[in-house]
């Protein structure tokens, strides 16, 4: 019997995020790095910046993915599982490759990575994997050794993310008000892209029509809504909506908008809405200014009673999911053939990338996927 533990050949797990501004100075160098080489002004992004201004210049991302850290490491050590949990981001610090330093001089030479991303899509998966490529040369620019780097499976099934969604639209039901509540609609929101990208979305041979990127929200919906119709006894009506458009107003993005829903609902006589973020992972600044700001002056200007279903954020339920990841994905890297968790129709998603998944505008490497220079 081999002593090695459960979680090898992995030595670290990464999180990985989009990261945020903690404060007013941090806002527009938060916003170049985001947007860097599209060559937008300084003050076009003082102005794309007074969302975060609002909320004193400070995004909630941070703060929700040191709870997350909190929750990863309090549920590996109380399951024995020794394996170190390291934070980075694309856009802001931690910075992803000060964070592989640091994994390189302890010592780390298998890491696994969690996206705060649960889905397909160029933005969702690819991106990140383009920047843990850049992260990677840099490090070799510098002859630091390079780490190998995998990226745990899409976890939008898991049913350590689906229950605590189906949990968090019960609780907005009931915040509603209880001549609205019985014929209640489920608003199922993402991020809207722009439809060439949701196209091109997953593999290759599943693109055309939204792609993997509408199909895992829509296999997401039905079952919190199925969850949701089990508990109540209710078969509510819901729709995938979308929000946070930006970009060049020709260009087609996925629709309708969650305000353009709402006022759709209100013409049709729904006594409420409870919208459910389906397509984040935590309560950040999308979350928080295009839902609880924005949609929800919209709906109070409609006369329309609206709740917001929390996202599954920190839940201990999602940490543990992660692990059960872990495991599984460790299990494969040995040869084994483990169960892998997932609820719906579509089934677990790959564990790496093929060649031709979600890809970029213009192509760029890519760790942690068929095509990775960095195997």
């Amino acid at each position: 019997m081999s002593d090695q533990p459960a979680h090898a050949p992995y030595d670290a797990l990464l999180l990985l995020s989009f990261g945020g501004p903690e404060g007013p100075d941090d806002v527009v160098p938060f916003l170049e790095n985001v947007t860097r080489g599209r060559g937008i002004p300084r003050e076009r992004l003082k102005e794309v910046g007074q969302h975060y201004f609002l909320f004193g210049g400070v995004s909630p991302i941070n703060d929700q993915n040191r709870e997350l850290l909190r929750a990863l490491r309090e549920d590996f050590a109380a399951q024995g599982m020794d394996l170190p949990v390291y934070w980075g981001n694309r856009n802001w610090a931690p910075y992803l490759t000060d964070t592989l330093r640091e994994l390189v001089a302890d010592g780390r030479r298998r890491v696994l990575t969690l996206a705060t991303s649960a889905y397909a899509s160029y933005s969702g998966c690819r991106q990140y994997r383009e920047n843990l490529a850049d992260a990677l040369a840099a490090l070799e620019a510098e002859g630091l050794p390079l780490p190998r780097v995998d990226k745990l499976r899409h976890y939008f099934n898991h049913p350590g993310f689906i229950r605590p969604m189906a949990e968090s639209t019960l609780a907005a039901l009931a915040r509603l008000p209880a001549d609205a509540r019985a014929g209640a609609h489920l608003a199922f929101t993402t991020h809207s892209i722009p439809t060439a990208a949701a196209d091109t979305s997953g593999p290759a041979e599943g693109h055309g029509d939204g792609g993997a990127y509408v199909a895992e929200h829509l296999d997401v919906a039905r079952l919190v809504a199925e969850a949701v119709r089990e508990e109540t006894g209710v078969d509510r009506p819901w729709r995938l909506v979308y929000q946070s458009r930006s970009g060049a107003p020709h260009i087609p993005w996925l629709e309708p908008d969650i305000c353009d829903h709402l006022e759709s609902l209100h013409g049709q006589g729904a006594p409420g809405v409870v919208m459910v973020p389906v397509g984040f992972v935590s309560d950040h600044m999308e979350v928080k200014y295009d839902l609880d700001t924005e949609a929800t002056a919209k709906a109070a200007e409609l006369g329309l009673p609206v709740a917001r279903a929390a996202t599954v954020g920190a839940d201990p339920r999602f940490a543990a999911a992660v692990r059960e990841m872990v495991l599984e994905r460790a299990a494969s890297e040995r040869g084994e053939l483990p169960e892998r968790c997932a609820l719906g129709a579509l089934g677990p998603a790959h564990d790496l990338c093929p060649v031709g998944c979600c890809p970029a505008r213009a192509p760029r490497p890519a760790a942690a996927g068929a095509d990775s220079p960095y195997a």
